[in-house]
């Protein structure tokens, strides 16, 4: 699976919009989020659709979601807000 396209990321700008409002997380290029000088949320594409991944609650590795459509979205963004505290 390959890292997000700037035209993948480009479907997934309200949702990085929202992302840059969040306290604590660090853009250092589009749609690669740190926390804490940390990784903490990056894009993926494949055939099959939108992925993130977002540092799992032990720090230690990364669960993924399907953001391709609006439901995985807004499950993203309850857990980055509920990880990112």
């Amino acid at each position: 699976m390959k890292h997000a396209t700037a035209a993948a990321l480009d479907r997934l700008e309200p949702l990085l919009t929202e992302l840059r409002t969040l306290p604590g997380l660090v853009e250092r290029s589009r749609g690669v989020f740190y926390r804490k000088g940390r990784a903490f949320l990056h894009f993926h594409q494949d055939p099959t659709g939108l992925f993130a991944d977002l540092r799992d609650a032990e720090g230690r590795d990364f669960d993924r979601f399907d953001v391709t459509h609006t439901e995985g979205r807004n499950r993203l963004l309850g857990a980055v807000r509920q990880r990112a505290g």
